[in-house]
């Protein structure tokens, strides 16, 4: 049983209704190594590919036939061709069914032999390369995933000097493909090239009449070498992504360089101190000459004092990324000088977000940047169908999970830089998960905290005003040394001063600082205006200074099924769970599974999530390999199929553990799920929840299941019905209402394998007093439509019983009901019926004070909750 999400869903629903809840006690501590649940699978998962050596599996993607598709990630250049240079590939002769079930596939055995380490391999269809890197595409004038200078050369070292962030095109990502016909056989391929400067292809693909797949790479280009992306600034290490609810990719922007502070530490802890040394990230040195060498100076200005500011890995390729902007390359003598680049420079504040590609068919698709979604390392988005609310994973150390919502549905701006929303941090708020448990055991209770509020064209604007700063301007700015004069010594002159009191180029800690004072003391919206763009800018930062959970490890997936509704699952997946998820501060310390998690979260009818279930748990790095060969190791893209099963990639080439060195791709099965809905009902009236079963890979024949209310003096059952589909039912309830048994049939075979949620049986709950009970389901039996027996697990509701009629909507008095006939048209609670009512309800149609007392307000009474419901009571006033 889920203790977790039980507490926290009674806690959540009670707050809407005034009911109080008893807290749950924690789990025993358990012992830090040899984590009990690792690995471990709720549901089940087969492998259904390996790897080339050296090679990650990134960028999974499934065509409309089932067709599966990733890419090869910087193979090793030791491999048999063609899988010793990276590129695009799919899986010839080879479908899912998608109705579920990994019956579709043969699992692949474990890579023993080198030759067998050195290729791709799957149970199923052979890897069939579409592209690889540096192709000639364009007529020629472009290789694959090498982006260019403004007149055309080629951004490599063989043309350049300096520091590159992954070989030119070694580093294929994120794959989307958008379809521009109905049977989803033609259109064109957007692929992510994980470099600085970053790139995204468009390949046309189109699949002939034996389901074989060609590109036309004669008509691909690279988006960065367009004037549309260079205008924006361009893009830096292109990561994984998303396939927008309107059709259009989405590239994640992993900017690892962006961290201002390192690990744990905060922009607060630098300002107590006095001075950031040991404390500050990479971005202070964003605009530093040679960048990429202040670990070494750090080490010779500081001796056995000195660190690693996180995230200077990445610095790589900034230089270059001037150079794509246009300017003019310095003289080098031979290396990377420190010698300041002062004409064109790239601007930290334009990198690191999700780029939204517009018009896929145009001469240059229109990128757009979501500025407004926040500043981060993002490896993946996942944008909802209610086409507002956008989860993201920030990958590497202590980092965060994020979430946006926007005003409206995003492509109903008919100027994207209108685009206007709330950023959220999350907050892991059970004692549970900071009591030394395994993270097999325990889920995560997220709350959301709102860091601000702002448009696209705001966020823009604020960035604007850093476009102008250059090297020159980190000599000039923090040293008095005149650098013409001695470079050496005004270098080592702005590096200390940069260390002590932050870099002045850019915002400064005392702004920072100051809007988390601000913030504490009027909440969000109450910080002055000049200071508004500290959470969009300095993502991270800010979140740690209003104490959100930035803890994760390597926050490297997240997705759910398109389409994907209240009820349906996100997943999360974290591809290490250590460092700050396993020591021994913050708000999560667990033990430590080297592995990584993958979660899931249920989507609520607002499209939030509020509870992270581990559903796969990653081996220990001391396991031995007959319990890691086939455990999942340190997940990194995730990819929801359309029937709900999840495409698993692996990060973890060359760690311990495993008997092989390859990263594979697997797929994850989970089990069948019987849940009953959660609702809240005024004493002495009725509501009704839905019992459903979701993820049914094999159908359904059958099943007996029995619903118990906790505690009856709460909450009573009073009757059950059935949906017409299901042939056979019965239902019986307990003389006392503490129980229904319920048993049906599905012998007409209406509920068609692969069903995500299928709705079984819909209960009456009277509240008989006010408080919380919960609503148990035990499977007695549950059959697929072989009559074999199901893996199902049960899951549960909470039931409130709030005071006598619904709560409070918004800023609203209790609504009352003038003509007593049970619905409560007086919204605002001010004893008539007005417009105001209307008003008050549409602004709050999604809140858990009208979803969870919908027949307060189901106007045209036809049972369920809707928008005819505001122009019912429109009528009325009219």
């Amino acid at each position: 049983m889920d203790f977790t999400r039980r507490n926290l869903m009674a806690t959540s629903l009670a707050a809407t209704l005034g009911a109080s809840v008893a807290g749950v006690a924690s789990a025993d501590e358990v012992a830090e190594t040899n984590t009990p649940g690792a690995p471990s699978v709720r549901g089940s998962m087969k492998r259904f590919s390996t790897t080339a050596f050296g090679a990650e599996a990134t960028g999974p993607f499934v065509f409309a036939d089932g067709t599966p598709l990733y890419s090869l990630q910087h193979p090793s250049r030791e491999n048999l061709a063609p899988f010793n240079r990276a590129g695009i590939g799919y899986f010839s002769g080879f479908q899912f069914d998608l109705d579920g079930n990994n019956d579709d596939f043969e699992e692949i055995p474990v890579p023993v032999t080198e030759s067998e380490q050195r290729q791709v391999r799957a149970g199923n269809g052979s890897y069939v390369l579409l592209a690889q890197e540096e192709d000639e595409i364009n007529d020629g004038t472009e290789r694959l995933g090498v982006s260019q200078t403004p007149d055309g050369t080629d951004i490599t070292q063989e043309n350049f000097a300096g520091t590159q962030y992954g070989n030119a095109g070694y580093n294929p990502d994120c794959n989307q493909f958008v379809a521009t016909d109905d049977a989803g056989t033609e259109g064109y391929l957007f692929t992510n090239w994980e470099n600085s400067p970053g790139n995204v292809s468009r390949i046309p693909l189109s699949q002939d009449d034996d389901g074989e797949w060609s590109a036309d790479l004669d008509n691909a280009i690279n988006l960065a070498n367009t004037d549309a992306l260079r205008e924006l600034g361009g893009t830096r290490i292109n990561c994984y992504g998303d396939l927008s609810p309107w059709n259009t990719m989405i590239s994640s922007e992993e900017n690892y360089a962006h961290p201002r502070v390192s690990l744990t530490a905060t922009v607060s802890d630098v300002v107590e101190a006095g001075s950031g040394k040991g404390l500050i990230g990479a971005c202070q040195f964003w605009n530093r000459p040679n960048p990429t060498e202040i670990t070494s100076a750090l080490s010779e200005y500081y001796g056995d004092e000195s660190w690693y500011p996180q995230g200077a890995f990445a610095l790589d390729g900034v230089e270059f990324l001037a150079y794509y902007l246009g300017a003019d390359p310095v003289d080098q003598n031979g290396g990377n000088s420190t010698y300041p680049i002062g004409d064109v420079y790239p601007n930290p504040y334009r990198y690191g977000y999700q780029v939204d590609f517009r018009d896929a068919a145009a001469d240059e698709p229109t990128p757009i940047k979501y500025y407004v979604m926040g500043r981060a390392s993002w490896e993946a988005p996942d944008v909802q169908s209610d086409m507002k609310t956008v989860y993201g994973c920030s990958d590497g150390d202590s980092k965060g999970i994020y979430k946006f919502v926007a005003d409206e549905e995003i492509p109903s701006y008919e100027d994207p830089m209108a685009v206007a929303g709330t950023l959220y941090a999350p907050k892991i708020t059970n004692d549970e998960a900071s009591e030394r448990n395994s993270p097999a055991d325990v889920s995560l209770d997220v709350e959301w905290i709102e860091l601000g509020h702002a448009s696209n064209a705001e966020c823009e604007e604020w960035i604007a005003a850093y476009d102008d700063v250059t090297q020159t301007d980190y000599l000039e700015t923090h040293a008095e040394t005149d650098w013409r004069e001695d470079r050496a010594a005004a270098l080592e002159e702005a590096d200390r001063a940069v260390v002590e009191n932050g870099n002045q180029n850019y915002i400064t800690n005392e702004e920072i600082v100051e809007w988390a004072e601000q913030y504490a003391e009027e909440g969000p919206d109450g910080v002055d205006e000049e200071l508004r763009k500290i959470p969009f800018l300095e993502t991270r930062a800010a979140a740690k200074e209003v104490g959100a959970t930035i803890e994760f490890n390597k926050a490297e997936g997240v997705d759910s099924m398109d389409g994907a509704g209240p009820g349906d699952f996100v997943y999360f997946g974290i591809s290490e769970f250590n460092d700050d998820l396993a020591n021994d501060t913050g708000d999560i310390q667990m033990d430590r599974v080297d592995g990584g998690v993958v979660y899931r979260a249920e989507l609520e009818p607002d499209y939030n999530v509020s509870t992270l279930e581990p559903v796969i748990v990653g081996p220990d790095f001391t396991d031995p390999p007959e319990d890691a060969d086939d455990a999942l190791r340190n997940i990194d893209n995730l990819y929801v199929m359309d029937d709900g099963r999840v495409l698993c990639c692996e990060d973890g080439f060359g760690g311990p553990a495993r008997s092989y060195p390859n990263d594979g791709v697997y797929v994850y099965q989970p089990n069948v799920l019987v849940d009953v809905d959660s609702l809240a009902v005024g004493q002495g009236s009725t509501g009704t929840a839905d019992l459903y079963a979701s993820s049914l890979p094999s159908g359904f024949s059958g099943a007996q299941v029995t619903v118990t209310v906790s505690d009856p003096e709460v909450a009573s059952i009073t009757g059950v019905t059935f949906p017409d589909d299901l042939a056979l039912t019965q239902g019986t309830v307990a003389d006392d209402g503490s129980s229904a048994t319920l048993r049906f049939s599905d012998a007409s075979k209406q509920v068609q394998p692969g069903a995500s949620r299928a709705r079984l049986a819909t209960l009456e709950v009277a509240a008989e007093s006010m408080g919380t009970a919960d609503l148990d389901v035990e499977i007695e039996r549950m059959d697929d439509e072989s009559g074999d027996p199901l893996d199902a697990e049960a899951r549960f509701g909470v039931f409130v019983g709030g005071p006598r009629g619904p709560p409070a909507v918004g800023d609203g008095e209790k609504p009352t009901d003038p003509d007593d006939d049970g619905l409560y048209e007086d919204v605002n609670g001010n004893g008539r019926l007005d417009y105001n009512d209307i008003v008050l309800l549409f602004r709050h149609f999604d809140s858990d004070a009208v979803r969870l007392n919908s027949a307060a307000y189901d106007f045209n009474e036809n049972g369920q909750l809707d928008f005819d419901d505001l122009a019912t009571l429109f009528e009325e006033i009219n």
